[in-house]
């Protein structure tokens, strides 16, 4: 039986993956929580939505086996993880369409980690003897210094420092620190990349596997978790716009849209380049998260015939474009869709729509010449899809300055760069602290 606290209303400001996370949680101890989101659905910058009789997610996500938040809240909400994601023991697979050779990396998932990496690097294909030892002898010296380094500085001058070819930087390196970080190397955090590769590679050796979604993001996450925050007695109101809190001793009163509500604790849960929107005592509170830049993922939505599939579920390009394919056919029973994702800054955002999806085609025919013509096609640009990931980013903690008001987010978790288990952690992290309270 659960416990009643005594915690009588906490409201979370927006319904994104760290807000639906941190409701979940709450209503899960059996306290009463409202949710306010000003747009009409959930998800923020994981939801899906209908586009030609297919539902489209606004960006692509790749969930690794050491996020083990994200894995509980999901059986948490009922999901189960072999009906909405791909498990795969870590491989990549690279084309690099200038040299025209193939760069391939297979963990050996019957040996212990961190040994089944080491010697998935041994055998790779693509890397020469030099490249293949440069490569082990890095992951030796990370795990040497507990992937702790004593100041942060970007990633390109510590592999430099480690004297890693540029050769591999381009295979191995580089591929990496988009797919993981969404920050250009050249600026991207060392350390952050080191927590990565610590969570991923120096556990359990199902801690490195990649999990593809096999349905949109909207029904592997968002509704499990709606559902789960309502049936539990948890109130979430879309559409509905939060401008103003109001403290007043240990109380504060939400205005949202033309309704005011009144609770005990509040928990701010937008990005933070949203928090210029929302005033406390009337005040705006953007002022703490000006230095924090972003950085875009375009997703290219190409829709061939049915019988169109690639050779891999997710293959990736180097000196191209486009950095990463998905076959939607083989993932989520889209056949025929390829979704190309383009991470970070970089020279395509100065092309057109028109020129991306041209760009994409004429890249993936180099790979698959036979290829017939897309049906249609549907380019998405998250222009803040994630915060840049730069060394010695200062982040934030979720505690505020004022007793019982919280921030939550990918940006307030000082250990991953902004993914999914990045907010839910946040979200999960903020509940223990209410939780301790009471």
């Amino acid at each position: 039986m659960v416990k009643t606290l005594n915690i009588r209303h906490v409201a979370i400001i927006g319904g994104g993956v760290a807000g639906l996370a941190a409701a979940a949680e709450l209503t899960r101890h059996n306290i009463k929580v409202t949710l306010f989101e000003a747009s009409q659905s959930l998800g923020g910058r994981t939801r899906s939505f209908e586009y030609k009789g297919s539902r489209l997610d606004n960006g692509q996500h790749i969930l690794l086996g050491a996020y083990h938040e994200t894995l509980r809240l999901l059986a948490q909400a009922g999901v189960k993880e072999s009906n909405v994601l791909l498990r795969l023991p870590l491989q990549m697979i690279i084309q690099d369409l200038i040299n025209k050779n193939l760069f391939k990396l297979k963990a050996y998932n019957h040996l212990p980690a961190p040994l089944h990496l080491i010697i998935g690097l041994m055998f790779a294909w693509g890397l020469n003897i030099t490249e293949k030892f440069a490569a082990i002898y890095l992951m030796i010296f990370v795990k040497l210094i507990s992937f702790k380094i004593q100041q942060d500085l970007p990633l390109i001058n510590f592999l430099e420092s480690k004297k890693q070819p540029h050769t591999l930087i381009n295979k191995l390196w580089e591929p990496l620190c988009l797919a993981a970080l969404n920050t250009p190397i050249n600026q991207a955090s060392t350390q952050i990349f080191l927590n990565v590769l610590h969570d991923s590679f120096n556990g359990k050796k199902s801690d490195s596997d990649m999990l593809l979604p096999k349905v949109d993001l909207s029904t592997m996450l968002v509704e499990p978790l709606e559902t789960y925050i309502t049936d539990n007695g948890g109130k979430i109101k879309i559409n509905t716009t939060v401008k103003n809190i109001l403290q007043n001793n240990d109380k504060f009163t939400v205005e949202a849209n033309s309704v005011t509500e009144h609770f005990t604790h509040v928990i701010i849960a937008v990005g933070p380049h949203q928090l210029k929107n929302l005033k406390l005592n009337n005040v705006s509170i953007a002022q703490p998260t000006k230095h924090f830049n972003y950085q875009p993922i375009t997703t290219i939505y190409l829709q061939y015939p049915a019988d169109v599939r690639l050779n891999t579920p997710m293959s990736g390009l180097s000196n191209a474009t486009c950095q990463w394919l998905f076959d939607r056919g083989r993932l989520c029973e889209q056949q025929g869709l390829i979704a190309v994702v383009i991470s970070a800054n970089g020279q395509h955002q100065v092309m057109t729509n028109e020129e991306l999806i041209e760009k994409a085609i004429a890249e993936i025919q180099q790979i698959y010449p036979d290829i017939s013509s897309p049906i249609w096609t549907k380019v998405i640009c998250e222009k803040r899809a994630t915060f840049s990931c730069d060394s010695s980013l200062k982040r934030f903690e979720n505690r505020a300055k004022i007793a019982k008001l919280f921030l939550i987010g990918d940006y307030t978790t000082d250990k991953y760069p902004s993914t999914i288990e990045g907010a839910i952690i946040s979200g999960v992290n903020v509940t223990n602290s209410i939780l301790m309270e009471s």
